[in-house]
This record gives structure tokens, sequence and C-alpha cells, in this order.
């Protein structure tokens, strides 16, 4: 072999080395830092954006902390005190020397006295003593008023506003004391998520608490009083905490101890199934009761129709969703009321509004609903099809007019 071979075999052979070392190096690097390299590479999963867990073990804490909060709504009134008598009573009259007479049981009112005809559950919202319970709580025009502490004080209450479309009355107590007080949960809550409600069972039994979960949302029911009167709730949260008569006024709260729902009814001949308003729907009656004093509540000035699909194939209408300006039944009954926001902001009739601030109007929530949300001097924009054609379009929202 000549001496320039040998110089090139040592060459080719050193470079082998050097490739064959580099080779070991990089892979051991890879296995050693494989972890990091899977982690560079791959992308990670979504992280979503969920709040911090609570744990079921953090509920008598929670409810430890609470239940100051949250009062017994007693109602009282003036009795009649009933006596029973026996009254001398002769069929024959004179005849027979007067025998033969009888004694008759009657009764007779001597005077009155104070009693509890009823009662229901509240929960203070201010330390400065508002609370908010239902109307339908305080709806007893015979009675007098008075919340029931945790700790056995009383107060008598006036009721302040009592909201003539939703089942909400908020009342204030009588006294220059400080109460603690439950705050609004500000996320909306979840399907699945633990709740717990706090309630004077039966208004026999109070600081009652149950737990349970949100087992159904967006739930519109027909609620009764059981003597003929009824009206329509909607957008109402489901649970299967234990509600019963008289847990009615008092809070859903989260493990957070923050107020989702306000308890509102059961439903009938179920096992586990109550409802309770929103807590947005509560705070903003809430709120305008507390700037106001009175329910003040956002006003459009149209009247429309809920699309369906049903709805949208029969009038061969663009969409199959939003809601269809129209007039009501007689010619006095205007789709766009004159002078209103609407009018003001030139909807039409026969616009149809498919979305209020970008939230497409499906039908999981009423169009009512979804404006209940909102605050007179609120300015919303709403997506409307007119002619053909659609446009965003600004509305400043008023206070409704008092009937």
């Amino acid at each position: 072999m000549s001496h320039g071979k040998t110089i090139v075999l040592v060459v080719a052979l050193s470079v082998v080395a050097v490739i064959t070392s580099l080779t070991l190096v990089v892979a051991g690097g890879l296995y050693f830092f494989k972890d990091e390299l899977v982690a560079y590479l791959i992308p990670p999963e979504p992280v979503l954006d969920l709040p911090p867990p609570v744990s079921h073990e953090d509920i008598p804490d929670m409810v430890e902390t609470t239940i100051p909060a949250v009062a017994s709504v007693v109602i009282t009134a003036d009795v009649p005190i009933i006596e029973q008598y026996y009254e001398n009573w002769n069929p024959f009259g004179g005849f027979f020397g007067g025998r033969g007479s009888f004694q008759i049981p009657r009764q007779r009112q001597v005077g009155t006295e104070k009693q509890e005809i009823g009662g229901g559950t509240g929960f203070f919202v201010s330390a400065d003593g508002y609370l908010i319970t239902n109307r339908h709580v305080v709806d007893d025009t015979r009675g007098e008023f008075s919340v029931r502490l945790n700790d056995g004080t009383t107060y008598p209450v006036t009721v302040v506003a009592k909201d003539p479309m939703l089942d909400i009355a908020v009342l204030k107590v009588n006294a220059s004391s400080t109460f603690s007080y439950l705050t609004f949960a500000r996320d909306d809550v979840r399907l699945g998520e633990t709740v717990v409600a706090i309630g004077n069972a039966l208004a026999e039994f109070p600081n009652t608490v149950s737990v349970g979960v949100v087992s159904g949302l967006s739930r519109d029911i027909v609620a009764s009083d059981g003597f003929g009167s009824e009206e329509t709730l909607e957008g109402l949260i489901q649970t299967d905490a234990a509600i019963n008569r008289g847990n009615s006024g008092g809070p859903l709260l989260n493990l957070r101890g923050e107020v989702v729902g306000v308890n509102v009814a059961v439903a009938n001949g179920s096992e586990n199934i109550g409802f309770a308003l929103p807590a947005n729907m509560v705070a903003s009656v809430y709120a305008g009761v507390a700037e106001s004093g009175r329910i003040v509540r956002p006003f459009l000035g149209v009247r429309y129709l809920q699309i369906t699909d049903e709805i949208a194939k029969t009038n061969n209408l663009p969409v199959a969703y939003g809601v269809l300006v129209v007039r009501g039944e007689t010619r006095a009954e205007l789709a766009v009321m004159p002078g209103s926001p609407a009018d003001k902001a030139g909807l039409e009739e026969n616009d149809i509004i498919l979305a209020i601030n970008g939230e497409q109007l499906d039908g999981s929530k009423t169009f009512a609903t979804k404006l209940r949300e909102f605050a007179p001097g609120d300015t919303i924009t709403l997506r409307v099809l007119h002619n053909g054609e659609e446009n965003d379009v600004s509305v400043v929202l008023e206070e409704a007019p008092t009937e």
C-alpha cells in the first residue's frame, strides 16, 4: 500500500469515527432530553378555563360562613280567638215545666291574637339590611312580615318592592344593625356543578341545608300556588338539591358561597326536581331597587314572535332563528311602539332581530329574558335582518313605562 493511500484510509477512518461519536452523542442527548423534546414538538392539550376546584369537604365551612346571612321570613296576622260554650235549648218551650231542654254547643269570638300564618326564606344582600325573597312569600296582604336570623333574633321588615314579572321581592330590615350578607356569582352556573340550598324547610325547620347538582339549565315552567294563581317563569336553573315548601326565596349557593340562584318552585309529583331564578336576573332587579327604591326594567318597545323551524318554513323566512317584529292581534297593537327605543333606532315591522351583542337568538333563552340582563341606559347592538340585508343597529334602552 502506498503512502498516499495510507493517508486517505486513515482520514476516512477518522471521519467515520467522528461521525459515529457525534451520532452517539446526539442519540444520548435525545434519550436524556426526550421528554422536553416531546413537549416541544407535540402541542399541549388545550387548557379549559375552569374555576379553581372546591372540595365537598369544604361544604361545612362554607355553610358555617354563609348561614348567618340567611333568614326565615315570618308572616303573622291577627287571628280570631274562638271559644266554645253551651246554650240551653228547649224544643217544647214552657211545656212540661221546662223539662226536656238540651245543651247545644256554640262558638263565639272573644278577641284576636297574633299567630304565624305562613313563612318562607330570604337572604341579606347588603350590610344595611336589604334582603331578597320570592314575591309569593310576601303576597299575603293580611299579614305583617318579619325575619328571624340564625341566632334567633327577629326584626320587622318592610316590603320595598315586588317584581310583577319575576317572582322576586326586596325587603328591608327596619333597624340600624349591620348584617352579614351574600354576594351574587359573576360566572354562569354550569351543568353538573355542585350547589347547596339553605332555607326554612316547610316553614318549620329553619337553616335546613341540602346538597345537589345543577341538573338542568334554561328551564321554562308554569308555577302554581295551589289556589288557582299561575305564572310563567323562564330561564330557570333546575337542581336536585332538596327544595321544600318554605325554602322559597332562599339562596342556591355554589361551593364558594356565592348566590347562583333564588329557590322558587318544585315540580309536583317528582322526586328532587326544584327550580331557582338565576342570579343575574335577581341581581339586576336588586340593583334597580337599591338605586331608585323601585323595580326598574329595561324597555325596547317591540312586539315579536320567536322564529322556529316550522314558522320559518310556513312563512318562507330566510332564517330559522331570531325574533320577528310583528303587530298584535288588533290594529292598535303596533309592532313598534311610537317613540320607543326601537322606533328611535329605526326598527320596523317584519324586521328579524337575529342577535343581541353578538349572542344569537336561537330560542335557548327568550328575547325578554335576554333583555332583562341589561339596565335602562345601556346601549345594546342588535343584528337586524331588514329587507334581505343584515345590519348592526345600536339601541339605547330606556326605563319601561309603568302600567
